[in-house]
């Protein structure tokens, strides 16, 4: 795979420092040094701290519609996909998840990022509703990922023992 655009570079970029030292060490300059790019590259792309906030808020509608469509044909069936990538996204490996940590240190101060984190947990209740007969049982999956996803993310505490019993619980819920 080649080179990202300078697009793709500036929004890692961002990314990265909102993850690394969150939304007051963001401004043009040190985005537009960070992705290696002239402040005059990113004003291209980036009219704006508000258009780069835009752009980031996109990349993460864009895989997250990605994820939910490979969800709907993993080979471990869309509800342990969801709750096993609930957990293990949390290596920062995978694009969305990297894309999300980095909204999420905007959340309270962005209304749009609130809306977008909306938009992304219906885009995952809708995919778990197709595919889980009951609403309740769906709804309380959304949320037992949502609780995975926080606490991988924040580092809290050890979720081995639930990963270990992930069949009981798809089995209590009735979802196996």
């Amino acid at each position: 795979m080649g080179r990202p655009s300078a697009r793709e570079q500036v929004l890692d970029a961002y990314e990265d420092i909102l993850i690394e030292s969150g939304s007051a060490a963001v401004t043009l300059d040190a985005v537009a040094a960070r992705a290696k790019v002239s402040k005059g590259g990113l004003l291209y792309h980036f009219g704006s701290k508000d258009a780069l906030l835009d752009g980031l808020l996109d990349r993460l509608v864009r895989l997250t519609v990605a994820d939910v469509e490979y969800a709907r044909t993993a080979p471990e069936g869309v509800v342990r996909y969801y709750l096993l990538s609930s957990v293990t996204d949390a290596s920062m490996d995978k694009p969305a998840h990297r894309t999300s940590v980095a909204a999420l240190r905007l959340l309270g101060s962005e209304p749009k990022v609130t809306e977008t984190m909306v938009e992304v947990s219906r885009l995952w209740s809708g995919l778990l509703a197709e595919h889980v007969e009951d609403p309740l049982t769906a709804e309380l999956v959304a949320v037992l990922g949502d609780g995975l996803y926080l606490r991988a993310t924040v580092g809290g505490p050890a979720r081995q023992p639930l990963l270990d019993r992930l069949p009981d619980v798809l089995h209590r819920l009735d979802v196996s």
